[in-house]
């Protein structure tokens, strides 16, 4: 479980996070909603020990990253917007070099390059090497990479965003199956058909602060409005950055 009490993050004169608040259980996919600016980046780089917050408090699985980063991060897989992929490696040497950082070797790593590609749905590109590779392909190869070492947390910026539909699908699929393997995923995105269709809970971020949390369905219902993306609009008081 991941748990976090009044964070608050500031740069400078700018209040990143002004209070945010939530549970993301094991075994859930919680989306994290809010507009653009509204911190959501910041937040998962505070999770994963990347910056250290100036107040509050986060527990991840009872210990905390900003106490022991590395314990934290040995079971967790982080995706953002810099995939960091080498031209001159193929899918297959780069997984195989992440794997080994994360003390992976020989026929089990393999094993297992082999089985994130099937799960997402990549093994026409296992072979070739990164230089040319399409965003979406990219993020793919990107994504490998954070389940490579099988983490029991995930946190994902943005995954679907240059994917292309049998790709997004894939992505679909990994998710719900890391979901019943009971991993705890947080993703954040604009898309309000991912978090409709795939996520179990929703924290709604504006403005630096939690405005809400609990189901599709809870947040309609406080609204009293029937579409998730109306809810949300309502929730935050903005339609910057929604995604159909």
């Amino acid at each position: 479980m991941i748990e976090a009490k009044e964070v608050r993050k500031q740069f400078g004169a700018v209040q990143a996070l002004g209070g945010v608040s939530f549970q993301a259980r094991d075994g859930h996919i919680t989306a994290l909603l809010g507009p653009n600016g509204a911190g959501k980046t910041t937040l998962l780089r505070l999770l994963v020990g990347l910056l250290k917050r100036d107040h509050g408090s986060i527990s991840i699985d009872g210990i905390d990253p900003a106490v022991d980063p590395m314990a934290v991060r040995k079971n967790m897989g982080l995706l953002t917007d810099q995939f960091g992929l080498y031209d001159r490696l193929s899918t297959r040497e780069y997984l195989a070099y992440f794997g080994e950082l994360n003390g992976m070797a020989g026929p089990s790593l393999q094993a297992r390059i082999d089985e994130v590609a099937d799960l997402l749905a990549m093994n026409d590109i296992l072979e070739r090497r990164a230089k040319g590779f399409s965003q979406g392909q990219r993020i793919k190869v990107a994504l490998a990479r954070t389940l490579l070492h099988r983490p029991r947390h995930l946190l994902l910026d943005e995954p679907s965003r240059g994917l292309d539909v049998m790709s997004t699908r894939a992505l679909r699929s990994a998710l719900g199956a890391l979901r019943q393997d009971g991993c705890c995923v947080i993703m954040a995105t604009h898309v309000m058909q991912e978090v409709t269709h795939l996520c179990d809970d929703v924290i709604v971020i504006a403005r630096g602060q939690t405005v809400a949390q609990g189901s599709p369905q809870q947040l309609c219902e406080r609204t009293g409005i029937a579409s998730l993306e109306d809810a949300f609009v309502s929730l935050v008081g903005t339609e910057e950055g929604i995604v159909a």
